[in-house]
């Protein structure tokens, strides 16, 4: 331990952005800071990581805390490391972004954190560099939704095609030509149609669908076939 005393000691946070999806937005789940500086103040979910665990220990931990969900999409985003990024202590912030599907996620214990979902375009300011977090995590995700099937973590196991639609619209913030989203979504081969339909979405209703769960395996593992484009 000597050779390291004549070292600087920094704190280690990780902080979770955790994206869901309802209707036709994309959501973020924020807490009110309950603690000064910035106290009542909207802040990412995040905590310090602890000298027993990894830093993915540590952000599985968090989510869990506040999501009650485990075993979800949860992906290391960036280090955020600005020397007064925190007025408190020099703290380096490791980040990790996290896809749920909001229907799965403990509403209780979102409450017992004072936490709310957020419209991704209508979110308030945040407290430190939170409001780049995000930002940069939104971009993360863009990349990802373009080349892996990262968006079906944000459906419930069966959807209609409007509301995958729907939902790569919101990511992109951009309308998609509804044939051609088909035509791409149809040659993957990762969808399995069901003989089951959604009869809240006009006269006829739209019939449902669940993703090949293998095929979306091995989407995951090469990517760069998916190649979803607004």
């Amino acid at each position: 331990m000597t050779l390291y005393n004549e070292y600087d000691r920094l704190l280690v946070a990780v902080d979770c952005i955790i994206f869901g999806f309802h209707g036709d937005q994309l959501k973020l789940l924020l807490i009110k800071r309950d603690f000064e500086p910035e106290k009542g103040k909207w802040s990412l979910m995040g905590g310090f990581a602890k000298k027993s665990e990894s830093l993915d220990d540590a952000a599985s931990r968090i989510l869990m805390s506040l999501t009650g969900l485990q075993e979800v999409f949860l992906e290391q985003l960036y280090c955020f490391n600005q020397v007064d990024r925190d007025p408190v202590e020099r703290t380096i912030s490791v980040t990790y972004y996290s896809l749920i599907n909001i229907e799965d996620h403990d509403e209780e214990l979102s409450k017992q954190h004072d936490a709310s979902w957020f419209d991704l375009g209508e979110m308030p300011d945040l407290i430190f560099d939170h409001n780049e977090i995000v930002d940069r995590a939104h971009q993360r995700l863009k990349y990802k939704a373009e080349h892996y099937p990262v968006g079906f973590e944000l459906l419930p196991p069966k959807f209609t095609m409007p509301e995958l639609q729907s939902l790569y619209e919101a990511i992109f913030e951009t309308e998609m030509d509804k044939r051609n989203f088909i035509k791409r979504i149809d040659s993957l081969g990762i969808l399995v149609k069901l003989n089951e339909k959604k009869r809240t979405t006009g006269k006829k209703g739209a019939f449902l669908y669940q993703f090949d769960e293998d095929k979306y395996k091995q989407q995951m593992k090469t990517g760069n076939k998916f190649q979803i484009k607004p």
